[in-house]
């Protein structure tokens, strides 16, 4: 914005994200809003809310009055994702809006396609491969696709697969990478074993999605012959327990 004495203003955006709407707080909002108006002395604020899922019963408005004046009137801008409609949006040159595909409102018996309609987007719209493995990981934990989903994303959509394969051949190069470095700096060895354990949770998320917390503590405390044994199982494994056990 332009002043007439040719000063400038920026807009700030203050953006939450809620995966449970019930957890949003409106009063917690508007304090934050309030505090950062204040440390940066500004009136220009607009506070943004993204829910991932349907935001049934939540406070659009926080209203602050006496019988005579209101004296604070707290609105925000909301989106609730799984209240929009994948059709609207499969299609869609918008990054954001393919990542978040599987977010999205859909019959039960399409999430392969949607799956695959959000890993599309990101290789059409993203050409930076950081970026690729980033949005990758987003897309595998929504979507938190089944071993018999998987099968079937392998089948009906053999180049988005090949695709994947391609994002984890990369990552491999990458933790390959990060091992030298990490062995030039703390000694060759440890890096090695360092970057091992990077490719195989890499590969486990790519085959199996999203890994429990149990499972990325035991890969970090793995021996470097058990990360090999594991790394080979699997290439057969169709679950994540016959790779760890």
């Amino acid at each position: 914005m332009h002043w007439p004495d040719g000063r400038r203003e920026a807009l700030l955006f203050v953006l939450e994200e809620e995966t449970d709407a019930r957890r949003f707080s409106i009063h917690r909002l508007a304090h934050y809003c309030l505090d950062l108006a204040g440390l940066l002395k500004t009136g220009r604020v607009v506070p943004v809310v993204i829910f991932l899922c349907r935001a049934t019963g939540v406070a659009q408005r926080l209203c602050l009055s006496g019988d005579r004046h209101t004296y604070l009137n707290f609105r925000y801008l909301s989106c609730a994702l799984g209240e929009l409609t994948y059709e609207h949006y499969r299609h869609s040159d918008n990054l954001v809006v393919r990542l978040n595909l599987p977010n999205m409102q859909y019959p039960s018996g399409r999430k392969v396609e949607v799956y695959a309609q959000a890993v599309r987007g990101l290789t059409d719209l993203e050409s930076d491969p950081e970026k690729q493995l980033k949005y990758l990981d987003f897309i595998d934990i929504y979507a938190a696709l089944n071993d018999n989903e998987r099968a079937e994303y392998q089948r009906d959509y053999p180049d988005e697969a090949e695709t994947m394969s391609r994002f984890a051949e990369r990552f491999h190069e990458k933790g390959m990478q990060q091992g030298i470095q990490q062995g030039i700096q703390q000694g060759m060895q440890r890096g090695m074993h360092r970057g091992e354990a990077l490719v195989l949770e890499r590969q486990l998320r790519l085959k199996f999605g999203a890994l429990p917390n149990e499972v990325q503590r035991r890969i970090e405390q793995a021996s470097e012959q058990t990360l090999l044994e594991w790394s080979e199982r699997i290439l057969t494994a169709d679950r994540l327990d016959e790779v760890l056990r």
